[in-house]
């Protein structure tokens, strides 16, 4: 009965082995592999015995014995890799590790022989409770067996001891308990062998000592020392935690918590009661009330915020068994939050709202509030660059934030305001709101003024009404800013507001510049060429004037399309388009033996978006013509920025063949300085001069020296807007040497011209 009830016990641990084993090769672990070997290792040495146990032939026994014990040596061998992984550890050296190897393949080896020398072991007969056993005899090579198992196992557990000693306190469990169990395995086993006992009882033992290895490496997992350092962990949090059991009631709060909502003591009951008072929560109690919430007390500096969060706890069936709740003072972490979008949103020198800011505020309360009528109004400082380059940067800052106070303290409260760039800024209110007469007795005579300087400032304010809410908020500024260009100059009106004129005028210049490449290609745009006639009226050449013969509105003046290409940049396409124009005319004249000049102009936009001088002398050679027949012109006003560089251009278009004409000489301030710098070969002299007036003695004196002046540099005089053969000839008589104007002709298409010609 005792040897059956044995084999049952011993069939059932085998099987547990064998599926244990199958489970941990499958696993993920990194360990798994070495938890199937030694489980593996374990199942020959319980075969072994089993055979031993249910055996009644000699033979059958013997076998059982050699598997017993060649199974021991690869449960030692297999030991030895696990203990290693699993104490993550390595071998001494590579001679420690040959040396075990080889002893543990000695050991099966010398078994190998035990059949025929019988050194190791052998069988007898013997009857306990009236069955036959048949019991093991050693010999000395089952000694050096036992020896090297020994050993391996003393080693083991030397291994796993010193493990215990020096892991932290939340490990020592897993190693402690696999070396308790190797301790009683061992004793167990060293008994089996002094009591000579026919049955090893041991291997109980080792079978489930295979089985605790398996849930400790694979599965183990210390909860109570790992609840134990929860509760350190959330003790020390600086967040406040609050645990619930399934009914709502707080059972555990750490000393965050309790100091929050006073609780005293360890009575966590009231915990949830006040927390729902505090923070204006739902019904807390309810495990399936789940938050994400901020929480502020009191406004401004004094302000506190709150992070609240609550998560259910569910057990392993999905089951819900209570819930947490944590808050969590970010005050601090709100006010750098706040600190930082101020900063992104507020100029750093005015402290007003940057300008991206500004229009999404804007494009917010415009379209939140559809029933109320807005103004945004565009607010600029006229010429404020002067201030800088006089009384310097210091005292330009100075003067942004007295208009940025100005501002603050000028417009209602329902205002929205931020500088938009230097010295401009950007405001929108409510149309009841915007005191017009206010604003305009304000502006009267508005200084910047500080202890030591004083300055005047003409400010001008641009207004446009919100017609069209969804306009995007740059356009409404642009039209605010159209306005305010209608009163640039002036110093008695400050306000301007937008009207359809302005809207119309918008169109109308979108309208011409999306034109003008198709009007080039199709030559709508074309040169119309007043004539220049010398003393004796002879046509001498050509000033090139741009016209576009427009298909629907006829002929435009240049007055009507050429301000908006100077402000949109495109002049400087229609300035290379006109000069090429021209020097087609040119070549066909030089074909025709034509001896003519065509004088081109130059606009001061064209410095910005071409190199001038490269771009003339290009054309002029690919129309292989005389550079000296293509004359330059070019304002006074132009040479006003960046005279060194533009004095260069000229030089250069000069010493390759051209010549350059100053237009409307004396119109300016600094006609006379810009005549001793400009390499200039002819001045056209302003019809200004020509015009009557109360002074027309000093005017003609004035023209008179002029023309003389022009004559003792060796330069040319060319009159523009002659009329009158009066003027003419008082012109002549000065000494005047080439004429333009209506006297002689107006500006003509390039047909009517040769006609002209011809007949002149």
């Amino acid at each position: 009965m005792i040897r059956q009830g044995f084999v049952v016990i011993y069939g059932v641990l085998i099987a547990a082995l064998l599926l244990c084993q199958h489970i941990a090769r499958k696993s993920k672990k990194k360990i798994g592999r070495s938890v199937a070997l030694l489980l593996a290792g374990l199942v020959p040495p319980v075969t072994g015995n089993l055979l031993i146990i249910a055996s009644r032939d000699q033979t059958l026994s013997t076998i059982g014995y050699y598997i017993y014990f060649l199974g021991m040596n690869f449960v030692m061998f297999a030991l030895l890799k696990f203990t290693f992984e699993y104490c993550l550890l390595d071998w001494p050296s590579k001679s420690v590790r040959n040396l075990v190897y080889s002893l543990l393949t000695i050991d099966t080896i010398q078994y190998a022989f035990n059949s025929f020398f019988h050194q190791a072991f052998s069988t007898e007969a013997i009857v306990v409770d009236g069955a036959n056993y048949y019991r093991l005899v050693p010999y000395f090579g089952q000694t050096f067996h036992r020896i090297v198992d020994y050993g391996i196992f003393f080693a083991v557990l030397i291994i796993f001891a010193t493990k215990v000693i020096r892991v932290p306190h939340i490990y020592v469990e897993r190693y402690s308990s696999l070396l308790i169990t190797m301790i009683l395995v061992g004793i167990w086993e060293t008994f089996y062998i002094f009591s000579r006992n026919p049955i090893d009882q041991s291997m109980i033992g080792f079978a489930v000592f295979g089985l605790i290895v398996f849930y400790f490496a694979l599965y183990y997992r210390p909860m109570r020392l790992l609840d134990r350092m929860l509760a350190n962990i959330a003790s020390d949090m600086p967040d406040a935690l609050f645990f619930f059991d399934a009914v709502g009631r707080c059972i555990w709060a750490n000393d965050q918590g309790k100091k929050l909502v006073n609780l005293e003591d360890n009575n966590f009951e009231p915990a949830t009661e006040r927390l729902e008072k505090m923070f204006q929560l739902p019904d807390l109690k309810s495990s399936e009330t789940m938050l994400r919430t901020q929480f502020t007390f009191g406004n401004g500096e004094n302000a506190r915020h709150f992070v609240l969060e609550k998560h259910e706890v569910s057990d392993t069936h999905g089951r819900v068994t209570g819930s947490f709740l944590s808050v969590r003072d970010n005050t601090e972490e709100q006010r750098a939050y706040e600190k930082q979008q101020y900063i992104a949103r507020h100029d750093v020198l005015t402290g007003l709202y940057t300008r991206e800011y500004l229009y999404e505020r804007i494009k917010k309360t415009i379209q939140t509030n559809q029933n109320i009528e807005y103004y945004v109004v565009f607010m600029d400082a006229n010429n404020f660059k002067v201030i800088n380059d006089i009384y310097g940067n210091d005292f330009g800052d100075f003067a942004l934030k007295n208009l940025a106070d100005w501002v603050r303290n000028n417009f209602p409260a329902s205002a929205i305001y931020g500088r938009i760039a230097g010295d401009m800024f950007g405001i929108c209110l409510p149309v009841s709101d915007f005191d017009e007469g206010h604003i305009e007795n304000e502006l009267v005579n508005f200084t910047i003024k500080d202890e030591k300087l004083e300055h005047p400032l003409l400010v001008h304010l641009g207004v446009y009404k919100v017609v069209e809410p969804g306009l995007d908020v740059s356009v409404m500024f642009d039209r605010a800013r159209v306005a305010l260009s209608t009163i640039k100059d002036e110093f008695q009106k400050h306000i301007a507001y937008y009207d359809d004129n302005m809207k119309e005028k918008i169109l109308w210049d979108q309208l011409i510049s999306s034109q003008l490449h198709k009007a080039m290609e199709t030559r709508e745009i074309r040169p119309y060429l007043q004539p220049i006639v010398d003393r004796n009226g002879k046509v001498v050449g050509a000033e090139a004037l741009v016209r576009w013969q427009h298909p629907i509105d006829g002929l435009l003046n240049p007055g009507s399309f050429m301000p908006v290409f100077e402000r949109n940049g495109m002049v400087a396409e229609v300035d290379k388009y006109m000069w090429r124009y021209a020097c087609e005319i040119l070549a066909r004249w030089k074909k025709e033996s034509r001896d003519l000049f065509i004088s081109v102009n130059i606009s001061p936009k064209d410095f910005y978006f071409m190199d001038v001088a490269e771009e003339i002398k290009s054309v002029v050679r690919e129309f292989d013509i005389d550079p000296a027949k293509m004359r330059v012109e070019i304002t006074e006003t132009a040479m006003m920025e960046d005279i060194d560089n533009r004095v260069r251009v000229l030089n250069d278009l000069q010493q390759n063949g051209f010549m350059v004409e100053m237009d409307d000489f004396g119109s300016g301030y600094s006609s006379l300085n810009m005549l001793k710098d400009m390499p200039v070969e002819v001045i056209k002299l302003d019809m200004v001069f020509l015009k009557k007036s109360d002074n027309d003695y000093k005017a003609k004196k004035i023209l008179n020296h002029i023309v003389k002046l022009s004559d003792d540099l060796g330069v040319t005089s060319l009159t523009e807007g002659v009329e009158t053969h009066d003027q003419y000839e008082m012109l002549v008589d000065m000494g005047c040497k080439l004429f333009q104007g209506f006297y002689f002709a107006k500006p003509m298409p390039e047909e009517e011209f040769d006609l002209f010609c011809v007949n002149n």
